[in-house]
């Protein structure tokens, strides 16, 4: 990781992608990359996902995520054994009025509701640039989608695309829907599979279908049960001349429907 460092910092060095998944990096790592982000470098993307970095070491990278420096718009790091603490750590970042990050994936670690709430009170800072948020296989749970509710309630937020796959959110996905309700809300994508959805959420989904405000254009719902008469109700309002949805993922549905 070092040889590569030294590598990057090069003033001739024109690199903007970087992936990394699966390298077995440690904490060590980060310090190192921490040194690239701090130098004049063209770095748009960097991918750490499945590395084992753990809280302090997303510490030491957001030292100079915020630097004027980083260019940096994309980051994964998704299954990096990551807690709430870290929720923090990026908050910080997320309401820097140097950072440019525009896509973040924190999927398969166990952040939790508490966490979250932290990491949405970066997004709701007019500094945050955020349109793509990945936090699937998180642990979070039904309270979760009010605070998620809350931001896309805000003017100033940018997200486009929330992953929100394999949550144990349930039918508290209305909460998340009084969000989506509104004409601030620019959320194109939206991924609920594997949250234990039932019926009731089918309702909830297509009062935002129907509404003119609403941008969904694509919507997962797998692997859910919400049973051909929640099904019948979200279908119901995707006849509406206000709904935009091109792409609708479900269960297979019974032979009668």
């Amino acid at each position: 990781m070092e040889k590569i460092s030294a590598g990057l910092k090069s003033s001739h060095c024109k690199l903007e992608i970087l992936r990394l998944a699966i390298c077995t990096l440690s904490k060590q790592s980060c310090n190192t990359l921490q040194s690239v982000l701090q130098s004049e470098n063209s770095l748009k993307e960097l991918d750490l996902s499945d590395n084992d970095l753990t809280d302090s070491g997303v510490e030491l990278l957001s030292a100079e995520l915020n630097n004027s420096h980083c260019k940096l718009e994309r980051l994964s790091l998704a299954m990096c054994k990551l807690s709430k603490q870290s929720c923090e750590t990026l908050q910080s970042i997320l309401q820097s009025e140097n950072n440019s990050l525009k896509e973040l994936d924190l999927s398969r670690n166990e952040l939790e509701d508490s966490g979250l709430e932290k990491l949405c009170a970066g997004l709701k800072s007019p500094h945050c640039r955020l349109e793509i948020l990945r936090i699937a296989y998180c642990k979070l749970q039904g309270p979760c989608c009010e605070t998620l509710g809350s931001v896309l309630n805000l003017e100033n937020n940018s997200l486009k695309e929330l992953d929100l796959s394999n949550n144990d959110l349930q039918d508290s996905i209305e909460k998340l829907s009084d969000g989506l309700k509104s004409s601030h809300c620019k959320l194109e994508t939206l991924r609920l599979a594997l949250c234990n959805l039932g019926e009731q959420s089918c309702e909830s989904l297509g009062s935002v279908l129907k509404l003119e405000a609403s941008s969904l254009k694509v919507l997962d719902l797998s692997n859910n049960d919400l049973q051909d008469s929640g099904v019948e109700k979200l279908c119901s309002e995707l006849k509406s001349s206000h709904c935009k949805l091109e792409i609708l993922r479900s269960v297979p549905l019974s032979d009668n429907n």
